[in-house]
């Protein structure tokens, strides 16, 4: 809720106009009324409307100014003429009003132009830059007729006043790495791999690993979806990555390389968080150390998520990139309290990227880690991934046992498809919910090729308890639980149900519920403050510990988290760490001020009805391995989309970008 002294925003009409202040009705949208700390805002401007937060607010200098930003952007593809045309058209007219030099004929010919982009501009910018420029036009009548009709400026034409813009889409503001979907989407589209690789490298350096592994949460915010399917943005943005490491190119980097600034900057853990930390502090001329406890880099992307999913020799190109970036790397390296002293005196800032690798307990009777059988999904992730990948430790050998896996997300599903790969009998997943909730926590690919595999899911079940002989697991009760509504309307219950449990003989136990973290390096007179997780706290929003010039990012700082959450983590800590080192002053750039504001006003509105494009054109399904080729090897299941395939699903994107300004 926002107090107002006028809005449009998505089409909800608040008009405080000659009201006292205290009267002022409220918007029902989370409006960004206050910019940041030290400003308010006096006007927001985008693309489902306007509103004005101060009375004193110059409008047609606002829309102009508005105008302005759709050629500062040059998001306009130039694919017709309405997008390429019409902005200038509305920027050159508003300007003409707001100097005094303006006409009827002038306000005649703005909402022509306006009216004609809303409705033939082929993408999203072009159809929804008029909209506020019109809301305040037929709003604010009066004071445009008055700048016309005594042809005098605008009140604060002259005056120096901030307008701050940034632009998005829905899928962009989804994702966490604010990746610029469009702008590689469309890359693809027009065989530009080299552009489209720049795009996803300007805030995502693994693109091979987010166009593998990742989530996607941008695909439940695509507009594609209001109209028939997402665009399967995440498998498009492996195309220039591969297409960048099978023709043998040079590393595209989307930024050149700063010259050193003379600060150090050492990163502990060299996973996902740690790589991206590295990668765009190192791009702004900072010398960079890593320090990995591991024989190998990449955290548990390389030793956790196993070689079907996420090819070594491709995660590979990934680390390579950071490296060519300037990275020092240090392998087999575990950092300790001492170090971490060290490094206050011998670094300008310390990002702690260490992950979560300690498995948590399913919390059952008799649960004992030293019974034989008793597996942590780390430890089986790691002796696996560490064999299969780089042939250090020993082999996985399941034939003849029996597995059972309690969890229900990402890791717990490389657990049970790994023991099917390491030829176990029979593997099981105990899980406390049903399908849908462990679809929604991973994704339906992952769900239902485990399936296929022989994966067998035991829902709403969970261990009661473990049976040993002589230290040797073999057995498990499992208690069946149901699904109870609240009759008061709150969450549904699970209740056990009596006279339901029943015995699985098994020959592994692997607990997979949850990790957490390794922080025994924290010197303890350091007295960091924790959440009550167990994790570094930090606000959330530039990363800074209590302990001063140190940084957390990832795993560590949040828990068990998705890469990309991750990579979006470590690149804002990057640029925060980049100006505290300057100026020693923790503070967020405009760009992600507006990215937050962007987040909490929330971007894709899946209410929407979608017009002016084709429904129906069918989602691209790349070609997967048949479960016959893949369950007993780790080539890679996910093939990927042929040429023809990826320029079909590319041309699926609506281009959906938004304009959004602050006026402060």
């Amino acid at each position: 809720m926002s107090k107002v002294y006028f809005s449009t925003w998505n089409g909800e009409l608040v008009n405080n106009v000659s009201k006292p202040q205290e009267e002022w009705e409220e918007s029902a949208y989370n409006l960004p009324a206050t910019y940041d700390d030290h400003r308010d805002s006096k006007a927001f401007i985008g693309w489902d409307g306007v509103s004005l937060f101060h009375e004193d607010v110059d409008v047609i200098r606002l829309a102009m100014e508005y105008a302005a930003q759709y050629q500062v952007y040059s998001e306009a593809c130039g694919r017709c003429a309405p997008g390429r045309w019409g902005g200038q058209i509305l920027y050159d007219q508003l300007d003409k009003i707001a100097r005094g030099e303006g006409s009827i004929a002038d306000m005649n010919h703005l909402r022509e132009i306006g009216a004609s982009m809303q409705i033939t501009s082929k993408c999203e910018i072009g159809k929804t830059v008029p909209n506020p420029i019109l809301d305040l036009m037929t709003h604010f009548e009066d004071e445009f007729m008055d700048c016309i009709n005594n042809q005098k400026p605008s009140k604060h034409y002259k005056d120096e006043i901030g307008y701050i813009a940034k632009i998005t889409a829905p899928c962009t503001d989804m994702c966490p790495a604010h990746v610029d979907i469009p702008a590689y989407i469309e890359g693809v589209r027009d065989l530009r791999f080299d552009d489209s690789l720049q795009a996803t490298r300007q805030t995502m350096p693994l693109a091979h690993v987010c166009g593998r592994v990742c989530p996607h949460p941008c695909e439940d915010a695509c507009r594609r979806t209001n109209l028939d399917e997402p665009i399967s943005i995440m498998e498009l943005k492996r195309l220039g990555a591969d297409y960048e490491t099978d023709h043998s190119f040079g590393f595209t980097h989307p930024m050149q390389k700063k010259e050193s600034n003379g600060k150090k900057v050492a990163v502990i853990g060299a996973g996902p968080a740690g790589l991206t930390t590295a990668y765009y502090l190192a791009a702004e001329g900072t010398q960079v150390d890593v320090y990995e406890e591991l024989p190998v880099l990449g955290g548990e992307v390389a030793v956790g998520v196993p070689e079907y999913r996420m090819p070594i020799d491709k995660y590979n190109q990934d680390i390579e990139c950071v490296k060519d970036m300037g990275v020092n790397f240090i392998t087999n390296a575990r950092i300790n309290a001492d170090d971490m002293r060290r490094f206050e005196t011998e670094y300008d800032s310390t990002m702690l990227a260490t992950g979560t690798r300690i498995s948590k307990k399913i919390r059952c009777n008799n649960e004992r880690p030293e019974v034989e059988g008793y597996w942590s999904a780390i430890e089986m992730l790691d002796q696996i991934n560490l064999w299969d990948k780089y042939e250090i430790g020993k082999a996985v050998d399941l034939t003849d046992k029996t597995v059972v896996c309690v969890g229900g997300g990402f890791t717990s599903m490389d657990v049970v498809r790994c023991a099917i790969r390491a030829n176990a009998k029979k593997v099981y997943m105990v899980y406390r919910r049903d399908e849908k909730t462990i679809i929604r926590n991973t994704t339906y690919d992952e769900y239902h090729e485990a399936v296929e595999e022989g994966v067998e899911f035991l829902f709403y079940s969970a261990v009661n308890s473990m049976s040993d002989e002589n230290d040797v697991l073999k057995s498990l009760l499992i208690d069946k639980f149901e699904l109870v509504p609240d009759p008061d309307g709150g969450r549904a219950q699970l209740n056990k149900i009596e006279g339901e449990s029943y015995t699985i003989e098994t020959d592994f136990l692997i607990p997979a519920v949850s990790q957490s973290a390794d922080l025994e390096l924290i010197p303890k007179e350091w007295d960091m403050q924790m959440t009550s997780w167990g994790t570094i706290k930090t606000n959330g929003k530039d990363y800074m510990t209590s302990r001063r010039g140190v940084f957390a990012s990832g795993d560590c700082e949040y828990g068990p988290m998705t890469i990309v959450n991750a990579v979006g983590q470590a690149k804002r800590a990057a640029s925060v760490m980049s100006r505290y080192m300057q100026n020693a002053e923790i503070s967020l750039s405009d760009d992600e001020i507006m990215e937050d504001h962007l987040r909490n006003l929330k971007v894709y509105d899946k209410k929407e009805k979608v017009k002016g494009w084709l429904p129906g054109l069918p989602r691209q399904e790349s070609e997967k391995l048949s479960v016959d080729v893949r369950k007993d090897n780790d080539k890679e299941v996910n093939l990927g989309f042929t040429q023809e395939e990826a320029m079909n699903e590319a041309d699926r994107c609506m281009r959906c970008y938004y304009i959004a300004m602050v006026t402060v």
